[in-house]
Order: structure tokens, then sequence, then C-alpha cells
């Protein structure tokens, strides 16, 4: 049996009715123990079981519930499959076009078998017109399974779906071995205390943050969470407070924009024992390149109810390493580092000096290697600028792809992760993603630094800016920025804003954008977790 089962049944049977899973919030609290869980989860594995899963089988899940994802993913793996979480369809999505993408993944990944939750078995006719064979979770039931069925740490567990567009699917496979190895890293690195630790979190589980860093790990480990969905959170962001207060939360986690959203929310609140956070010690942001700004404003208007800056907790993480790949050290807050933007752009080399800051993300979980490899292969020392290349334990074998497997790693063991950045003192340290950066002229420009000083025009909607690639890789390579604004239509008011955002953007990087397209809210092509995707956004470029 692998080691991940086996610690998920030693923590079922040992604690399991100490610590639990809250949901409903805020209108219908309900907990169930973790230990209620796993009953529910060996009535489903049995019925699994019975129903033909083989060993190995790879099973789909499209629910949003909580309490009923939890027990249907713990029974894929107790029955010896893996959990493949669906990308789940919006108001806004075609079901047609969905319903294709689907079939697509399934095949891809070799399931015949999807497990139905609220709010989505409203879908089951399109599944039966496309021929996707599913079980309601509402009614999976049978007897308990006797035994539980064994597999090696080499068995995938999770085949998570990558952030990319669904037009072309791609999964990580994640296997047993990795995913023990980076939830008992992060456990380890994070000091998690089964008796004092309090998750609260509002990510959606089709993401890997949301999957395994605030369902898999607290299930596993035996720690109390408290979960809502993303719906949940953005109807009423201060519901996030609200829920780490009354619950006493000391662990959450979420990407900028959410953590820029709380401070605003918090800014509005006059009665400053509305909510009490000091209770957090661990913020975790590690989506995407951090920002700055986006902790500042929630940490000052946290610390009004009592938030310690230090608790936010800088991370670099990746579904390539089962998620976690670097934790900055606890209690020390965001630590910038900051450097000459000029020999950055021009020599690829982190000088300290002013122009530029980036976070500090710690050192490489245990297990994990971390190098910089430059353009020609060759080892990079410390503050020299590369590609960052990964080792270890928690490291995918590879990927499922359309058109078969796909390995990740080299002969030695490193899997090239794209991103570039640089080491100092051991510690990681994020630029941005290769086939992103800009190159004008012999400069290397980061287009996040476009897409910060383009955010900061009035207008624009915070975190809605992209900066866009043109002509890549030739002699000609320009760029142009996409932003969503309220003021799209208003033909006279955009027209400022085109040249607000170009002046501005010429400030930040000393270069200005071919074009600035500006669309209406809600226009921006975007992941199913929600980040910003340039190279979808490119095709909104048009005459440039």
């Amino acid at each position: 049996m692998s080691r991940f089962v086996d610690t998920l049944l030693d923590t079922a049977r040992a604690r399991g009715d100490r610590k639990g899973i809250t949901t409903g919030e805020p209108t219908a609290p309900v907990r169930h123990t973790w230990g209620e869980i796993h009953d529910r989860a060996l009535r489903m594995a049995g019925a699994l079981v019975a129903g033909g899963l083989d060993r190995y089988g790879a099973v789909a899940v499209l629910a949003t519930t909580p309490v009923t994802i939890a027990p249907a993913v713990q029974a894929v793996w107790l029955a010896g499959g893996s959990v493949t979480m669906l990308h789940q369809p919006t108001a806004r999505t075609d079901l047609a076009e969905w319903a294709h993408d689907t079939v697509r993944v399934l095949s891809m990944i070799d399931s015949r078998l999807v497990l139905l939750g609220e709010p989505f078995d409203q879908l089951a006719p399109l599944l039966d017109e496309h021929g996707i064979a599913y079980r309601k979770l509402a009614d999976l039931d049978g007897d308990p399974l006797a035994e539980v069925v064994t597999v090696d740490e080499d068995a995938p567990a999770l085949l998570q779906l990558t952030s990319g567009s669904t037009a072309d699917p791609k999964a990580v496979r994640i296997t047993h071995g990795n995913l023990y190895a980076n939830l008992t890293a992060m456990a380890e690195r994070a000091a998690l205390d089964a008796e004092t630790d309090i998750m609260v979190s509002w990510l959606p589980l089709f993401h890997d943050m949301g999957m395994v860093g605030f369902l898999t790990i607290p299930m596993t480990v035996g720690l109390e969470l408290v979960k809502v969905t993303p719906v949940e959170f953005l109807g009423g962001p201060l519901l996030w407070a609200d829920l780490i207060s009354r619950h006493r939360g000391t662990i959450t986690a979420a990407p900028n924009f959410a953590y820029a959203l709380l401070g605003r929310r918090l800014s509005g609140v006059d009665e400053e024992d509305k909510y009490d956070l000091s209770s957090l010690r661990i913020a975790l942001n590690g989506a995407e390149p951090i920002d700055e700004k986006a902790v500042r404003a929630f940490t000052e208007q946290g610390g009004r109810f009592g938030l310690r800056a230090e608790c936010v907790f800088p991370a670099y993480g990746m579904a390539e390493a089962t998620l976690a790949v670097s934790f900055a050290p606890l209690f020390t807050g965001l630590t910038l580092d900051r450097i000459d933007a000029e020999k950055l752009e021009a020599e690829n080399r982190a000088v300290p000096g002013e122009g530029r800051a980036f976070a500090v993300l710690g050192e490489p979980l245990p297990g994990i290697e971390a190098r910089i490899v430059g353009d020609d292969g060759a080892v990079l020392g410390e503050r020299s600028v590369g590609e960052i290349q990964l080792r270890g334990e928690a490291v995918t074998p590879g990927y499922l792809t359309v058109n078969g497997p796909v390995p990740t790693q080299d002969a030695d063991g490193w899997l090239a992760t794209g991103d570039i950045g640089y080491l100092v003192d051991g510690q990681i340290v994020i630029c941005g993603r290769r086939k992103d950066v800009i190159i004008l002229a012999g400069r290397n420009i980061y287009p996040t630094d476009i897409e910060r000083a383009a955010s900061t025009v009035e207008g624009v909607r915070a975190g809605n800016a992209v900066a866009v690639r043109i002509d890549a890789g030739s002699r000609r390579e320009r760029f142009a920025v996409v932003v969503e604004s309220r003021l799209a239509g208003d033909e006279n008011a955009v027209k400022v804003l085109r040249k607000d955002v170009g002046a501005r953007v010429f400030e930040a990087v000393n270069a200005r954008p071919v074009a600035v397209v500006v669309l209406a809210p809600g226009s921006l092509p975007k992941t199913p977790s929600g980040k910003l995707r340039r190279a979808a956004a490119g095709a909104l470029v048009t005459d440039v």
C-alpha cells in the first residue's frame, strides 16, 4: 500500500473523530469529522469497485460542494484509482464546446467514468448525449469496501489538469509517491500542528492549491478545515475575514487579486472590532508573481483588525512539483530583493540596486533540489538569471496529452520549469515565464512590469491588464497592452485611457506599446483558475 493511503487511513482511524471539515457557511454551516468522511468514502469505494472500477482506473469528478468532493476523491484512492477534477462550466460557458473539450480530456486520461455532483448533476442529459458514462454522487452508495485496493508508489493519484487552454488539454501525472513526498515536506516546513491549526479556504478544488493544499493535506494530516466555494467568496469577500475571525483560522491562501480585494473591502469597515484576524499565522501567496501592492493593501487594512504582517507567507508552487516548491521562512512576511533593473534586462544579472523588486520565496522544500541554467545549459551561480530546473521526489514523471504521454524529466531527473529566476542565499526568486519575456533591442522586459504599470492608471480594472508579445522571436519583436475598463465603449474616454496607459508603461520600462486595446469588463481570456492568458489575449490585438 502507498505511504499516502497508509497515512490517510491512520488519520481516519486514530484521530478521525477529533478534526473535520465545516461547510455551508455562512447560511447553513455543518461540520463532518474526517472519520465520518472516511466512513462515507468506504461506502462510495465499495460502490465503485462493485460497479467495475479497475485498479489504476482514472475517475473524473465534476462537483462543487466540498463536503461531497472530499469523500468522493478519498473513495477513488481507496479503490485504487486516480482522480481528475474537471474544469467547471460557468454561466458564460458554451455547453456544447465544454462537452466537446470534456470528451477530449476523458479520452486523454483514459477515463470511463465521471462522478457528478451538485450543481452539475443537471448536466446529466448533456453527458448522455455525448456518451459520457457517469454516476451521481448523491446515489453513489454501497457496502463498505472490505479491503483497500493496494497500489504502489508509482501509481497515479492525481491527474491534475493544467491551467492552460482546454482546447489543448494536458494533465500532470502526480503519483502516490509524489503526493506523499510533497505533503509531508509542506507539513514540516509550515510546522503544521494537528492540534491547533485551522485552515480556512475558498479556493476551487479543480486547482492544485485548492485540491492538494486545502483538501488533501487537512484530510490526510487531520487538520480542522473550514471550506467554502469561490462563488461564496466572490459574492461577499468579507466572508473570508468573517470565517477567519469566528473559527480562529490560522492558515489560509489566495492569489494576489484576492488579497487586494479583501484589503479594499476591509478599508470600508468602520467598526475596528468587527473582525479579529490575530489568529492567522500563515497567509500563503504563491499562485503567481507576488504583487507588493496587493500584499500591502491586505496587511495595512488587516492590521486594523489584529493581522500581523509577518503572517504573509510567500511561496513558489507548480502542479509539476505536485504543489509546493519552496516556502519562505515562517513569520518573516514579504521580503523583497531590490535589484538594478538595467543589469537585469541587459545582462541577466540580479545585482542589488534600485529599479526592480522581486519577492524572495524561500529555500526548496525538503526532498526538492533547484538550480538555475543558462541558455547554453550551463549551471549558473547565485544572482545569475536563467531558467529554474527542479529535481526530487515530488516532481512529476510526466504529462498526459492528447498525443500520448510526455516525460517531464531529463536523463538526470531535472524538470525544466519554464520559469525565469535566480537564487539568493539559496532562496528562489522568480522573475517571470520564459515564454512571456519580451525582448527589445537586447533587453529582457518582463510582462509583469508592464501590467503593473498599466494597472495603476485610473480607469483600468485592477489585475486586468495583459502585456502581449508581437512577432515574438523576430527582429521586429514588439508588445501591446490589453486592459479591461468600464470606460470601454466611450470613444473619447478610451482615447484618453490609451494615451495614459502608454505613458505610464513607458515610464516603467522605457519602451512604448505599439497598441493599447481597451475591452469591457469580463472580456480578457483567463484560465479556469482565474489567471490571465497572455497568449490568448494576443489574438485580441489586430492591425499592428
